[in-house]
């Protein structure tokens, strides 16, 4: 059990700093990606226009906010999906060679810390992508705005939000994983320590 669980320590402290890479490069191309969709939004003139140009704004704005959509809730699954794997290593290394619980609460503290956050930030983009779609002038649902704007003017002010809080989870969800990281080296030097007090290989 012990060598097993070496084994999986030497081999999670590698694949986690893989992951650090990782939702960085992908969180930087999903940040250029919703500048691209916001700059695409900006420079349809007229939407409901049939001229071609106009319609092939439109249809580059909707392809690019998608991919946007995309992209941005894999960064966040990312981030959750290695907490809750960080999470369950954490339990079973402090289990085996009786480590403080302190390791646990602290990894506790950030992803639940975090999630709310997460979970806010995606819920902005569901509704950025739903307000656009209600503003197309091909859609039936004839959206007209809120508080007095107009239906774009609606979507304008969601998706800025949206673009800004984004940013900001992302930069607060790597942060994390950096912290997390170094709660790992803390948990692997004990370990070490533990192992090599008891004769094990280190």
């Amino acid at each position: 059990m012990a060598a097993r669980l070496l084994f999986i320590q030497h081999d999670f402290g590698n694949s986690d700093r893989t992951v650090k890479r990782i939702f960085l490069v992908l969180a930087l191309f999903s940040t250029l990606l919703t500048a691209s969709a916001f700059g695409l939004g900006l420079n349809i003139q007229d939407a409901k226009a049939i001229d071609e140009a106009s319609r092939s704004d439109v249809r580059w704005h909707m392809l690019t906010a998608l991919a946007t959509l995309c992209t941005a809730s894999l960064v966040h699954a990312i981030w959750l999906t290695y907490f809750m794997g960080t999470g369950r290593w954490m339990e079973e290394t402090c289990r085996a060679y009786g480590l403080s619980e302190d390791f646990q609460k602290e990894n506790r503290s950030m992803k639940y810390g975090t999630m709310l956050a997460v979970f806010g930030v995606f819920l902005l983009l569901l509704l950025t992508g739903g307000l656009g779609a209600a503003v197309d002038p091909g859609s039936s649902v004839d959206f007209r705005g809120w508080g007095g704007l107009s239906g774009p003017s609606t979507h304008f002010f969601v998706a800025s939000l949206t673009i800004g809080t984004n940013l900001v989870v992302n930069l607060w969800e790597y942060s994390t994983i950096a912290r997390n990281h170094a709660l790992i080296e803390r948990v692997m030097t004990d370990v070490r320590r533990i192992r090599t007090e008891r004769g094990l290989p280190a």
